[in-house]
């Protein structure tokens, strides 16, 4: 009697302890895979303006953060902020670290490339992504062939956003620039933080967006990076991950391959 209760009492804490290991190896290999870019691009995709998206960033149910930057135990808040520059947006997406550093998470460029037309992308920043880490809305469209469609037929095109609610919102006459009022220690009353996803967990509920929302090497904001460059927020606690080839491509069509070393850390 005393032999199997022994028995059961080890298989009991065996699996616990095999629980408890597998949580702790269940880790992104770097911090913004925490953070759906592809996500991101969906909820703003259906926001009406910069106020509910901010919103709808920071609801559990959404999938789309499961951050802890500051390691606290709960998931961050992640503010909305835009910065204007003539007929170029950049949606920039951060949170505080503390009371004084805010760390910039990712950032959505936007450009008109027509009356009625516009681009955008969003990269995840070098600190918490490997670097350029750029993706972009995309359409499958079928070409024609006599012959029936077959999977060569498919090709991906790139998204004319112009009609995205909060693309009109951005570009609507008499359009405040939007800037979030919360900051460290002042949160809305309706958030609620909660204890992060494993990643396994978290990669799995996001799937669905990684269909219409693709990585690119190609950045086409280019005007954007630049609006943004001298407004980056970064902190000392954030280390940079990998670095990788990004290929920059002007309005012309002409493309310029950059190859970046490793990151270092700071």
């Amino acid at each position: 009697m005393m032999k199997h209760i022994f028995l059961s009492m080890l298989l009991i804490s065996g699996t616990s302890i095999s629980h408890t290991y597998a949580q702790k190896e269940d880790k992104a290999e770097v911090k913004g895979q925490n953070f759906s870019l592809e996500g991101a691009l969906d909820l703003f995709k259906k926001s009406k303006n910069l106020e509910e998206f901010e919103k709808l960033l920071n609801q559990e149910d959404n999938n789309v953060n499961n951050l802890d930057l500051n390691n606290d135990g709960n998931t961050d808040y992640v503010i909305v902020e835009d910065i204007q520059d003539k007929e170029t947006h950049v949606i920039v997406l951060s949170t505080y670290i503390n009371e004084k550093e805010k760390q910039d998470i990712a950032t959505i460029g936007i450009e008109k490339t027509g009356k009625e037309e516009a681009i955008l992308q969003i990269e995840g920043d070098e600190d918490l992504y490997a670097t350029n880490t750029i993706v972009e809305p995309v359409e499958e469209v079928q070409k024609s062939n006599k012959r029936g469609p077959s999977i060569s037929d498919i090709q991906l095109v790139r998204v004319n956003v112009w009609l995205w609610p909060s693309v009109q919102f951005v570009y609507a006459p008499g359009y405040r620039v939007w800037v979030s009022p919360y900051r460290w220690g002042y949160y809305p009353m309706w958030w609620k933080p909660w204890r992060p996803w494993g990643y396994s967990v978290f990669y799995t509920r996001t799937a669905p967006f990684r269909v219409y929302y693709r990585p690119t090497p190609v950045r086409r904001v280019v005007v954007a990076r630049r609006v943004y460059a001298p407004h980056r927020s970064t902190t000392v606690v954030i280390h940079k991950p990998h670095g990788k080839t990004v290929i920059h491509t002007n309005r012309r069509g002409k493309t310029t391959v950059v190859k970046t070393r490793r990151g270092r850390r700071r």
